[in-house]
């Protein structure tokens, strides 16, 4: 195995992302409580000493929930930008190892290279991560009002993305939420429908693409089957049937793919390092 990608919990009330190789295993967000990340981690034969290192995308309780359990009692260093850090001060108090970042300037942990980028979201300094093992990249973007061009660019050389769905527009605006989250969530400040996120897979993602996670589905305005229809469909008619679309859950941990880092062919690698280097990894 090169590297084991598991979403342990993904929606409004937390989210946690594992990524791990045969030496290197992080967390991407805490939104669950500390004893609960680690009875998942458990379901995958994994104990939270073997985590490496917790990276935060923005302050929200849904991505910070199990901070001062992790990061104080257990000593997991966390990762983030110094807006992320100053906004969650407060789930921070206990850590005893903070390391800031600044988006755009790639770091490694381990055998994985790291490298945020800024995205819309209505949060002090949200970021997306690319990670990257040999040529395996993945990009992870949860919480996305707009699709900027930087957000194109990072999407471009993944092999794994792990994108949100997070609602039906019909679905949202039929609920029974106010009307001032309604338009939160419908904003560029706040969630990509469904259809917002198929166009993005089937229209930004190059042809290294094979796995996609759709991540924080929401409970009320979708339907988990229906958002993974909608994106299957449009990636068929862009010619990426041949994709595996995944769903991720809330209460459980999502399907764990296991991949490894085979070659390229000469072809793809004549595509995939001046994509890299454009990422500002190195390969």
């Amino acid at each position: 195995m090169t590297l084991k990608v598991c979403v342990l919990a993904s929606g409004s009330r937390g989210n946690c992302i594992y990524i791990a190789t045969a030496t290197s295993r992080i967390l991407i967000d805490a939104g669950i409580s500390g004893r609960e990340t680690i009875r998942r981690l458990n379901l995958l034969g994994v104990s939270v000493e073997e985590i490496d290192a917790i990276l935060v995308g923005h302050e929200h309780i849904d991505h910070t929930r199990g901070l001062p359990a992790l990061t104080g009692r257990h000593g997991l260093p966390v990762y983030l930008n110094r807006a992320t850090a100053d906004a969650a001060a407060g789930q921070l108090s206990k850590a005893r190892s903070i390391k800031i970042f600044t988006n755009g300037q790639s770091w490694e942990i381990g055998d994985l290279t790291i490298l945020p980028f800024s995205v819309f979201h209505d949060a002090q300094d949200p970021v997306g991560f690319v990670v990257r093992k040999g040529s395996y990249i993945i990009t992870v973007v949860t919480d996305l009002g707009m699709p900027t061009r930087l957000v194109k660019e990072r999407l471009k050389g993944a092999r794994l993305v792990i994108l949100e769905a997070n609602h039906d527009p019909d679905l949202l605006m039929n609920g029974k939420r106010p009307w001032s989250l309604k338009q939160r969530i419908k904003s560029s400040q706040g969630h990509l429908s469904n259809a917002a996120a198929a166009a993005l897979l089937a229209e930004e993602t190059g042809n290294f693409l094979t796995d996609v996670f759709l991540a924080h589905i929401s409970r009320d305005c979708n339907r988990p089957e229906y958002a993974r229809q909608v994106v299957m469909k449009r990636l068929r008619k862009a010619g990426k049937g041949g994709v595996r679309v995944r769903l991720t859950y809330q209460d459980r941990i999502s399907e764990v793919v296991e991949v490894n880092d085979e070659p390229f062919s000469d072809s793809k690698i004549r595509d995939v390092v001046p994509l890299a280097r454009q990422l500002g990894l190195n390969f």
